[in-house]
């Protein structure tokens, strides 16, 4: 049966890669397994309508439609012009204001996508008036992006936990650690990067200027501020569950955009609603088949059947966790975190506890790699969309994103998998 589940993983993949719509590409997959494997899919495809009858999978669509909502509505700019208030002034710091905004909305809105589509029509302009080249300032914030995904609340430590059946705080905190040493990662590197760019410096103001300045921006972002405060406090605080944080980000952000900031309307709240309606359609469709598939692996005891190939293979621990790292950085390359996750984490789970990785360390290491898929061709939707947002050849986004990639977020992923306190210190102070 593993040969069986082998072809019907590279069908998977070979429809992934030219091209052919998610959905219909794990339904090759099933065909391979119902036709050659004998599997049932009366009774498989009832099990994962049952799971999408979830409570814990609300959060997704809340949060992107909240993610969405942000875009819009003005409470992104407000945070980029707080931020701008610390750092801004320094030689590089518009590009630090860039990544730390992008971790700030990622807190808000659990999503990778949220950060280019609010920060990138903000600063790519603003950046390259600066002297920052167009396509580097626009990798730096489509990387700087992927903190959504790794900043808490995350919609795929949502996904992760809801099929490893670990708890979702503390997958939430797993990647918090990582998250943040990313996040300073990109901010130095492109502060060394800025050294070589022509910048044109803002002229200082005087001293009572800027204080009075500081001072209305951040009563202008209070509103701003208070949303991720809400809903990092009500999740760690135990007040709110995941997809109770969700709503109330929903909530929270409509008075807001309308009423403060000014940013949303009717004819842009209506857009907004069927954007995140299409983006939650396609994404519980996928979510469905892969579920399906994963299923079947489980029920043909396929991950046990994997952690025995491997083990007669090497049993070095170092040596595994690097295959495990290449593995599901390959899979990242070819599908969306979310499908990862759904796919391969019940596999991987047992080979990881029997090495003596702990779910929580698992949750870290399966989002830095499949986070990092996102700006990685073929798939890389983050920098797709970074190249329509920032209107550059995505050819002239690969350098960038790469030396980014390679000096800012390569030694995390590989510091998550040797060093188990990355990932863990913070669940254990909450008692995980």
């Amino acid at each position: 049966m593993i040969e069986i589940a082998i072809l019907a993983f590279a069908v998977l993949v070979i429809l992934l890669t030219i091209g052919v719509p998610l959905p219909y590409c794990f339904g090759g997959g099933l065909m391979v397994m119902s036709l050659a494997g004998g599997a049932t899919m009366k009774g498989t495809m009832l099990w994962g309508f049952s799971q999408l009858a979830t409570p814990v999978l609300l959060a997704v669509p809340l949060f992107v439609f909240a993610g969405t909502l942000m875009s819009v509505s003005g409470i992104a700019g407000s945070l980029l012009k707080f931020v701008n208030i610390f750092v801004g002034r320094v030689r590089g710091g518009l590009g630090v204001v860039a990544t730390i905004s992008c971790a700030i909305i990622g807190a808000i809105s659990g999503s990778g996508l949220t950060g280019i589509a609010a920060v990138g029509p903000l600063l790519i302009p603003e950046m390259e008036r600066q002297g920052y080249p167009r396509a580097y300032a626009t990798a730096l914030i489509a990387n700087s992006s992927i903190l959504g995904l790794l900043i808490p609340p995350s919609v795929t430590m949502i996904v992760y936990g809801w099929v490893t059946e670990t708890s979702i705080l503390a997958s939430f905190l797993a990647t918090l650690g990582p998250g943040l040493l990313i996040m300073l990662n990109f901010s130095l590197v492109n502060l060394v990067m800025a050294r070589k760019f022509p910048l044109v410096m803002n002229d200082p103001k005087p001293f009572h200027e800027a204080i009075r300045e500081g001072a209305a921006r951040t009563v202008h972002a209070l509103p701003a501020l208070l949303m991720p405060v809400i809903i990092l406090g009500g999740i760690y605080g135990g007040i709110m569950t995941p997809t109770e944080a969700a709503a109330i980000s929903v909530i929270y952000a409509i008075p807001v955009g309308f009423m403060i900031y000014k940013g949303l309307t009717w004819r842009t709240f209506i857009e907004s609603g069927k954007e995140s309606a299409t983006a939650v359609g396609a994404i519980l469709i996928m979510v469905l088949f892969s579920l399906m598939l994963s299923q079947i692996y489980v029920m043909e005891d396929i991950p046990q059947a994997l952690v025995d190939a491997i083990f007669e293979i090497t049993d070095n621990k170092v040596l595994l966790l690097i295959m495990v790292n290449v593995f599901l950085f390959l899979i990242g390359m070819v599908v969306n975190d979310v499908t990862a996750i759904i796919l391969t984490a019940p596999l991987l789970l047992p080979l990881m506890s029997a090495l003596g990785v702990t779910p929580i360390q698992f949750a870290a290491i399966m989002g830095v790699n499949t986070a990092m898929g996102g700006v990685t061709p073929p798939y890389a939707s983050i920098l797709y969309m970074g190249a329509r947002i920032g209107k550059v050849q995505f050819t002239q986004l690969i350098k960038p994103a790469m030396i980014l990639l390679l000096f800012g977020y390569l030694p995390v992923v590989v510091l998550v998998s040797v060093w188990p306190d990355l990932s863990e210190y913070i669940p254990a102070l909450f008692g995980y």
